[in-house]
């Protein structure tokens, strides 16, 4: 019998990715509709982290979560019923770049 296992309880192993979608979706609904001009930027996966998607306000404010692939993250974005763009083809938008800076120079 081991202590600590790594791996889930059959009864918690078909409820952990709905549960982490319910609350990245609860996440980015809340950011979509308390800010103005949203819009939803695909990130691809890399070495050492999963594809991404990227809400950005109009203000640049963002929010950044781990999504399962590119498919998913369309078909979040369209749930949300904002665009969605891949960033490789359009890169990320000045304003967020700006509002980043801000965040930094006020730490």
């Amino acid at each position: 019998m081991r202590l600590f296992s790594r791996r889930p309880k059959r009864a918690e192993r078909g409820r952990e990715p709905s549960r982490r979608r319910a609350e990245i979706v609860a996440h980015f609904q809340d950011f979509a509709t308390t800010r103005k001009g949203v819009e939803a930027y695909i990130e691809p996966p890399t070495a050492n982290d999963p594809s991404t998607l990227v809400l950005i306000a109009e203000s640049g404010e963002w929010t950044r979560r781990r999504v399962p692939d590119a498919k998913a993250a369309r078909t979040l974005a369209n749930e949300l019923g904002i665009p969605v763009y891949d960033v490789n083809l359009t890169g990320y938008p000045a304003s967020m770049r700006r509002w980043s800076a801000q965040q930094r120079h006020k730490i």
